[in-house]
């Protein structure tokens, strides 16, 4: 459930041991961070190398998560690999398996003689990012979780309470009825990263696998699961709203599709991704909106 890591190649050990003591080892970091998110990890970059004169760490932004993810692969087959490469969590099973392209942060850690304590991180994260015996196979960077936008104004049009968000799947149908018969907006809610929010997310509040083997961490023999009642039960109900007229899906990701429905149509509710708060807070100039967590079943 959290989006992004960060991975380190097997190639920054041979890079640190091979350099000369006086010179100065540059380190590449790829990544998928863009806007205000790309400046922060500029920043990071550009301070660690401001504190010493050994290591030069040159950020490179190469694209979306998926595009960053196949950059590196590429590159590892043509033996040009980074030294760090920062995905999401899509590319977890990928990392995981590529036995010999990534080097396991635990391992580096030890070999280097590095002390550091695992459990200063959140449990949530590590544990996604770690092998079934514990062991931290990647370097949490930043999570992402789903959040929900409501627009007050179109509430207010819809004779709702404009400080009352919904807090269940029953109440945004409901909400959504209201909204759409009193015209006060084209369509009730909208969506990004359907299978993430919708699936992923969805499964884990309710407390539902949607994989056997731990969720897929346990092996390839892995199966899913995501059809079960719960799983069910909610896309089945999506379809309807759509068919209601209720729900407007706004693409795979949502990104671009899903989000000027609700910023330029007037929509009420948008999940969206929380490490993007500020852009979205830049977006809603003069928009009433409020914040809440995805609502439950």
């Amino acid at each position: 459930m959290f989006k992004n890591v960060l991975f380190l190649s097997a190639s920054l050990a041979v890079v640190l041991s091979a350099a000369p003591v006086a010179a100065q080892t540059e380190i590449a970091w790829w990544h998928a961070m863009d806007a205000e998110l790309g400046k922060k990890l500029e920043q990071i970059a550009s301070d660690f190398n401001a504190s010493q004169t050994e290591f030069k760490v040159i950020p490179t932004y190469k694209g979306s998560y998926a595009e960053t993810l196949t950059s590196a692969i590429a590159a590892f087959r043509a033996n040009e690999q980074p030294a760090i490469v920062q995905v999401f969590e899509v590319g977890t099973g990928t990392m995981m398996a590529a036995k010999g392209a990534v080097y396991p942060v635990y391992q580096l850690m030890a070999d280097n003689g590095e002390a550091w304590d695992p459990t200063s991180f959140l449990a949530p994260v590590t544990g996604y990012y770690s092998d079934t015996d514990g062991n931290i196979l990647s370097m949490p960077f930043n999570s992402s979780t789903p959040i929900m936008y409501y627009n007050k104004d179109v509430f207010e049009k819809a004779g709702l309470d404009r400080d009352t968000a919904p807090k269940t799947w029953a109440d945004i149908e409901n909400f959504s009825k209201k909204i759409v018969e009193s015209g006060a907006a084209p369509c009730g809610f909208t969506t990004a990263w359907v299978s993430w929010i919708q699936t992923e997310n969805l499964s884990a509040i309710h407390d539902q696998p949607f994989g056997t083997l731990e969720n897929g961490f346990g092996g390839l023999g892995t199966e899913f699961t995501f059809n079960g009642e719960v799983q069910a039960k909610h896309w089945a109900n999506l379809k309807k709203w759509a068919d209601e007229g209720l729900f407007e899906y706004g693409g795979p990701v949502g990104g671009p599709d899903a989000a000027p429905k609700f910023y330029a149509r007037g929509m009420r509710d948008l999940h969206e991704l929380l490490g993007r708060a500020r852009w979205r807070h830049q977006q809603c100039q003069g928009l009433r909106s409020r914040l809440r967590p995805p609502a439950l079943l």
